[in-house]
């Protein structure tokens, strides 16, 4: 290969892996889902986790009517509220990454979280999943009785 053209390659090579480097880090560049203030999140599947009476665990998944609204959302204060019907809820809030975590801890003990996963596209809803982590050794009908997980997605509000 004569001098001219392996020259010629190398620059391109070069200028290759500049524009690739550029283009996936932008630094700076915050995730679209670091930017919401409020998300309204439906969760259209569950799995309800449990042990029987020989101790093996076991699960069943079921469709959800699940809502939950986070607003006042603030992740350099780590603070948001959680809204479920007429309730209002201080919670945590933690950005990782493109991960926008929320958590409630309960003084009685239980532990609820909610993960939303960033989608840069705009205009499109964010991916989500609530967990339940709540156990008592007798169900109670119309409360969380055992631990459970919920699928969904979330839509950024105004």
């Amino acid at each position: 290969m004569p001098t001219v053209h392996r020259y010629g390659a190398v620059a391109l090579a070069a200028a290759f892996i500049v524009s690739v480097n550029v283009l996936v880090a932008q630094p700076g560049a915050q995730p679209r889902i670091a930017t919401v203030t409020a998300l309204r999140c439906t969760f259209k599947l569950s799995a309800v986790g449990g042990w029987k009476k020989e101790g093996e665990a076991n699960a069943v998944v079921k469709p959800s009517t699940l809502v939950l609204r986070l607003e006042a959302i603030d992740a350099d204060s780590g603070t948001a509220q959680l809204k479920t019907g007429s309730m209002t809820s201080e919670i945590t809030v933690k950005l990782a990454g493109s991960y926008l975590h929320f958590m409630q801890a309960f003084r009685t003990g239980p532990l609820y979280t909610t993960t939303v996963f960033d989608n840069p596209q705009a205009g499109t809803p964010f991916k989500a999943v609530h967990s339940r982590h709540e156990y008592f050794t007798t169900a109670v009908p119309g409360t969380t009785s055992s631990p459970e997980q919920y699928y969904g997605e979330c839509e950024a509000g105004r």
